[in-house]
């Protein structure tokens, strides 16, 4: 028994020929199969499914495009993409931002605000500042923004804070200043450390100052 042609069960009348619709070519195809379009050799070399447009809202992923916001310095607008506006306050740059943490963390906004200041840092500050930014390469220890980076030296920050110092028994607010309490910081990493974002601990490590050698740590503040 055979099952070529129309002896198989499965026998639709064979192929029909039809005409390409890109290049008007004649072909055959079995109607079984999807309804005959393109030619195989159109198949193979034209770009026969058109591309959807991606552009814009048409885009699966569109959010609704730059949001216009406003800088919390200048109060001038600012677009960003809603992916961007990750942090807390929108500013247009570097510098605004630092104008935006200067006014921030003046007084009882800064995070360690007692009711009052320690007044000025008083002797010795200058001097260990200029050694801590020349110790660690005037770059901050913890990102490596260099000076070129933020177009000025980094901040030095107390890893005790010189509060500390002012309000323990037996030490001057001046104690602060040590090499093994300092560390240079970008204003970005700087405001994480005042926060306790980063750890003292971590700070410390950076320095490689071991744990018995770090201020106050053993009363002794020389």
């Amino acid at each position: 028994m055979t099952y070529e042609g129309m002896d198989n069960p499965n026998y639709r009348g064979g192929k029909e020929t039809t005409s390409c619709d890109l290049c008007g070519a004649s072909f055959e195809y079995y109607p079984s199969e999807n309804e005959g379009l393109y030619c195989p050799d159109c198949v193979e070399t034209e770009q026969w499914r058109e591309q959807p447009p991606l552009e814009g809202d048409n885009n699966p992923q569109w959010k609704g495009g730059k949001l216009k916001l406003e800088c919390a310095a200048c109060n001038e607008s600012v677009r960003r993409y809603p992916s961007d506006v990750t942090g807390e306050v929108t500013v247009c740059d570097r510098d605004c931002l630092s104008d935006w943490l200067s006014a921030e963390f003046t007084g009882d906004g800064h995070p360690n605000w007692k009711g009052g200041d320690t007044g000025n840092y008083g002797p010795g500050w200058n001097r260990v500042r200029r050694e801590a930014l020349e110790r660690d390469g005037h770059e901050c220890v913890l990102c490596g923004a260099t000076k070129a980076d933020i177009s000025r030296n980094p901040d030095v920050h107390h890893i005790v804070p010189v509060r500390v110092f002012a309000e323990s028994d037996g030490c001057e607010k001046t104690d602060a200043h040590r090499l093994d309490n300092v560390i240079s910081l970008c204003l970005p990493c700087h405001r994480k450390a005042d926060f306790g974002q980063v750890s003292k601990e971590r700070l410390w490590g950076e320095l490689g100052v071991e744990s018995d050698d770090r201020p106050l740590s053993s009363g002794s503040t020389a």
